[in-house]
């Protein structure tokens, strides 16, 4: 950080434009990974579990009608929201940032829902690979989104809050957020259908908080190329400077 300190204001607009555009990118791939997960039928991903189980209970009209991606965006503001109580005076404005990057996740979900609308898992073989797709996929996500080095995600902005306050190490914590959203998700089913939803939690939930973790772990050491990548500008610079004096003379 102290060397993008030191760059002139021109070029540090540009880092934080590439970056994020990489970000951008990053969560794509995250969210197209959950909802392969959502539809392989075989239980979501932990932190699309709970606005799923609300989605399908607002189809049918018990709570209000809002999208996954929808009733994603309301439980990251939530998450948002915590972390300022939690911390207080030490909450940061620039995790407010967080919002943002809360808002894009959910509104990408909902794009990927779209896009994805006539993959139909009709058989156990067709179901296990797409669910491992997923998983795969929203690794791979999140390697990229942590290289990034952008404001976390509210789903990892609550932990590190949490840790913060009470000393406990972040991966613990996260082991206990992550499993009081798979418990809202487990009683809101029961709450709305009745029953145990296997759709919403489902052997691939299980899966997903097991086998997530091990690529993430696997693939981040050997992505140096994405660190490449995030710190290579000149072309883009050029770019987008010569479009912009191109725009100016003209205008």
């Amino acid at each position: 950080m102290a060397f993008v300190s030191t760059m002139p204001t021109k070029d540090r607009v540009v880092s934080f434009v590439w970056q994020h555009v990489l970000l951008l990118f990053s969560l794509y791939l995250m969210t197209l990974g959950v909802v392969l997960c959502i539809k392989s039928d075989l239980g979501s991903s932990v932190i699309s579990s709970l606005p799923l189980s609300l989605s399908l209970a607002g189809a049918d009209g018990m709570v209000p009608a809002l999208s996954v991606g929808g009733y994603t965006i309301v439980m990251n503001f939530v998450l948002v929201f915590l972390q300022i109580l939690i911390l207080r005076r030490r909450f940061e404005p620039v995790q407010l940032f967080q919002l943002a990057i809360g808002f894009i996740f959910g509104w990408l979900i909902d794009i990927n829902m779209f896009m994805t609308s006539s993959l139909v898992c009709d058989s156990i073989s067709m179901c296990a690979l797409t669910q491992f797709a997923g998983c795969t996929i929203m690794a791979i996500g999140i390697a990229f989104e942590v290289k990034c080095g952008s404001v976390t995600m509210p789903g990892e902005g609550l932990p590190v809050a949490i840790s913060r306050l009470t000393g406990r190490q972040f991966p613990q914590v996260k082991i206990y957020v992550d499993t009081t959203l798979v418990v809202l998700a487990l009683i809101s089913s029961f709450i709305f259908f009745g029953r145990w939803q296997w759709n919403i939690i489902g052997p691939g939930t299980l899966f997903a908080m097991i086998y997530v973790g091990m690529v993430v772990k696997f693939v981040s050491p050997k992505i140096g190329w994405f660190d490449r990548l995030l710190s290579y500008r000149p072309g883009f610079r050029r770019y987008i400077f010569g479009l912009a004096r191109f725009i100016y003379r003209n205008h």
